[in-house]
């Protein structure tokens, strides 16, 4: 058996020790994000290794209370520093050790054109929300098949689920379009998928799953109850 094999095992050992019952009443006493952020950049090359490192801490700290209820079977990291253009989601299977996507994904149209760069927690400001969600029921909608999102960061995206923050399937994500006009569509706030993938990624992700949305916003970095050394 590889080492690299013996510590992802090693890192979804210690994760799946935190939603046994024996850990409802003290948190684990090390969930080792430091080893998950090395197992989820090797897995996923392309994505930024400091961004992960806090989805990382972020699985860590959610892990801790269990009233959230996250599961650790699987995580979802979203990027919105990158380009629209570019792939910014990936979704990963910590179980079985691999990565299960590698996506493009929409933002607000009031967020910003091929780049994100304004995000809100308000209703009607067609805008992203930042921070950590637990994706939840799938229902079928005006946008098809959706699965509905429970944000976990008060101030910045605890209005997820009244604001209809959803993810679903887009025609207008579509990667040779975007080449062509220098960005994705973009949607009313939602984290907007292809539509070839957009129901194998939601069941992938739905029933607890964490979604880490990141962007270094000032604010959401100072404040966020998820991220730093006490995560309470």
């Amino acid at each position: 058996m590889t080492r690299f094999r013996l510590r992802w095992m090693a890192a979804i050992g210690l994760l799946a020790a935190c939603c046994q019952p024996a850990f409802a009443q003290a948190p684990p006493a090390a969930v080792s994000s430091p080893d998950l952020a090395a197992i989820l950049a090797r897995a996923a090359p392309n994505a930024d290794r400091k961004v992960l490192q806090m989805a990382a801490g972020a699985m860590r700290c959610a892990l801790r209370r269990p009233e959230l209820g996250i599961v650790p079977e699987r995580l979802g990291v979203i990027d919105y520093s990158r380009p629209s253009t570019e792939p910014r989601l990936w979704v990963f299977d910590l179980r079985r050790q691999r990565l299960l996507f590698e996506e493009w994904v929409a933002h607000g149209r009031n967020s910003g054109a091929d780049l994100t760069e304004h995000f809100s927690n308000r209703e009607g400001s067609y805008m992203s929300s930042l921070g950590a969600f637990t994706a939840q029921e799938t229902y079928v909608g005006g946008n098809g098949y959706s699965l509905r999102l429970d944000g976990l960061e008060p101030g910045f995206n605890d209005h997820a689920r009244e604001r209809a923050i959803v993810i679903h399937g887009a025609p207008y994500v579509n990667p040779a379009a975007a080449r062509l006009q220098g960005r994705l569509g973009r949607s009313l706030g939602c984290p907007a998928v292809r539509l070839s993938v957009a129901k194998p990624l939601i069941d992938a992700l739905r029933g607890g799953t964490m979604v880490f949305a990141y962007y270094p916003d000032q604010a959401w970095l100072a404040h966020s109850q998820l991220l730093g050394t006490d995560c309470g």
